[in-house]
């Protein structure tokens, strides 16, 4: 148990399956207050929240499109009156879309993929500061991905280079924060075993990829869960801020 985490008001978008229902999974463990937001996938989202339940935990189900303005006003809003207040919001929703060459890249793919990879983060943020400033400071913690800093793999240059933008706008974000006492930093995850590559990457992708891991095979959820609750934890990150965590198997050593 992480002691400073217990009966924290934890919010985490996209946290119906994959990295965001795992760590949804970890801090409930931790005895956190959990917000479990999710786009579509209701049955997913009862589910973590039966499973936080079932360890001692408290949950709640957050319907809605992170991609749409002022829903992440509405999620904190929310969050605050089930929980009385907010302590860490986790921007983690995010995904590929579909794998598509940069010069088939049209307006209507930019826009969604920008939206749900980026604006989500500052709508995301930008709704957790006011709550967050209530309760004395707290942390903000960005998903990104090994992905920008490579580049991305085939069809992924649009991805790659959002994820690019949420490690920059993490860093700055730090800097405007600070002295709210409010820490900002991000967690890289590089080839995890999660929907997102079930849907987009073919097998023969997969192989050539962990190739490239010194630790010989791909990651799962729960093993990046860890680093979220780090993050989280002044008691174990309390001077870490403006950071990327990178939780990659050795793929990457920057």
């Amino acid at each position: 148990m992480i002691e400073d985490l217990n009966g924290k008001s934890v919010l985490i978008t996209g946290a119906s399956t994959g990295i965001g229902a795992a760590v949804a999974a970890g801090f409930g463990l931790n005895g956190a207050k959990v917000g479990v937001n999710y786009a579509r996938n209701d049955a997913a989202a009862k589910k973590v929240c039966a499973a936080i339940r079932e360890v001692g935990g408290e949950a709640i189900e957050l319907q809605g499109d992170v991609t749409q303005p002022g829903v992440m006003e509405d999620l904190v809003a929310k969050q605050e009156k089930a929980f009385g207040g907010l302590d860490v919001m986790i921007n983690n929703a995010g995904g590929l879309l579909e794998r598509r060459f940069f010069a088939e890249i049209d307006d209507d793919l930019y826009e969604r993929v920008m939206r749900l990879n980026v604006w989500s983060i500052l709508a995301g943020a930008r709704a957790a500061v006011p709550a967050l400033k209530r309760r004395g400071g707290g942390s903000i913690i960005n998903t990104t991905s090994i992905a920008a800093r490579h580049g991305g793999g085939p069809g992924a240059v649009l991805y790659a280079s959002a994820k690019g933008f949420v490690s920059t706008a993490t860093k700055g974000m730090a800097k405007e924060l600070v002295g709210d006492n409010i820490r900002v930093n991000a967690v890289a995850p590089g080839v995890i075993d999660t929907p997102f590559h079930e849907q987009f990457t073919k097998p023969e992708q997969m192989q050539a990829m962990v190739k490239t891991i010194p630790m010989g095979r791909i990651g799962t959820s729960d093993e990046c869960t860890g680093a979220y609750l780090f993050l989280a934890s002044p008691s174990l990150s309390g001077y870490v801020t403006g950071q990327v965590l990178e939780v990659n198997g050795g793929q990457l050593m920057p």
